[in-house]
């Protein structure tokens, strides 16, 4: 059983941030970096299931809006190297959350370094920039509305509506240092957000070319494929219903339920083999007890 676990876990860590190996989790020692373990974020942030559904659910939500589906396009080499995205994506997410501060301070400097570099004219011919504030808001508000709910529905359903504002509250840190503006911090503001944002919305063949990329993207193993597989319909199901109605994905209730009814079946089993992620080894940082 200990040399399935060791597979299950390093197919799956081949997928995260530790993989490019540039962080060390456990070092400074009692380090807590941004959040500290008594935060929301690293409740919501710590299981690799629910983060992987909420990432690929944000993916696809972000591809929706032209300008910053624009910058990817035509700056990033997603189309070619989606596992290196997944994984710089995982490494800024897992490292300002569970890194020690010099890390998270790092990762964050880096990204607005790079955020300069990206600005460019979408199809529509307006032009666009990765450090303009409003598109940072939106990919921000995409990533954590995503990642929470990820949370509610395949890890803590309980997880009270005070402790879902925290989050909220906790996360835009990240956000407002990246030069967003007027980030949403609670449920209400990020309601309010996203309906105020969907007439800027569209689904267009560049949209829907994430969407082909995604589900042709390689899985880790033959084995792993029917996972992947699920974790991917788990992603589009997670949508709001009017996002999967842009992509042209509804899904029917009875799909929903087998959908999440694999997921509920297949999380287990990836939480009893994962034993070494961002979250233990910042545990082992804190001299905390194994947990998380």
């Amino acid at each position: 059983m200990e040399f399935l676990r060791r597979q299950i876990e390093s197919q799956v860590l081949s997928l995260s941030g530790i993989a490019l190996g540039q962080i060390d989790f456990e070092k400074p020692q009692d380090d807590p970096g941004l959040f500290g373990p008594d935060s929301v974020s690293w409740q919501v942030h710590g299981d690799f299931t629910s983060m992987l559904i909420g990432g690929i659910s944000a993916l696809l939500l972000q591809a929706l809006h032209p300008l910053a589906l624009a910058g990817v396009w035509d700056h990033s080499n997603f189309r070619e190297d989606l596992l290196g995205r997944l994984r710089r994506t995982g490494q800024f997410i897992s490292g300002t959350t569970y890194g020690a501060r010099a890390d998270a301070d790092w990762l964050i400097e880096r990204v607005k370094t790079i955020h300069l570099k990206v600005s460019g004219t979408a199809p529509d011919g307006r032009a666009y920039a990765a450090s303009d504030p409003a598109l940072l808001t939106w990919v921000h508000v995409a990533e954590v509305h995503s990642f929470l709910q990820a949370h509610l529905r395949y890890r803590n359903p309980q997880l009270s509506g005070a402790d879902q504002d925290r989050y909220y509250g906790e996360i835009a840190l990240i956000a407002e240092r990246l030069g967003a503006t007027q980030v949403p911090r609670s449920r209400v503001e990020v309601a309010a957000y996203l309906t105020a944002v969907r007439p800027e919305l569209l689904c267009d063949e560049r949209s829907l070319e994430i969407l082909r990329i995604l589900r042709g993207a390689p899985a880790p193993s033959a084995l792993a494929a029917p996972a992947a597989r699920l974790l991917l319909q788990a992603g589009t199901d997670l949508l709001p219903t009017w996002a999967q109605a842009m992509l042209g994905q509804q899904i029917s209730p009875l799909r929903s339920r087998l959908i999440q009814g694999g997921v509920h079946s297949l999380a287990p089993v990836l939480r009893w083999a994962v034993r070494s992620g961002a979250i233990h080894r910042a545990r082992k940082r804190l001299q905390l007890p194994p947990g998380g």
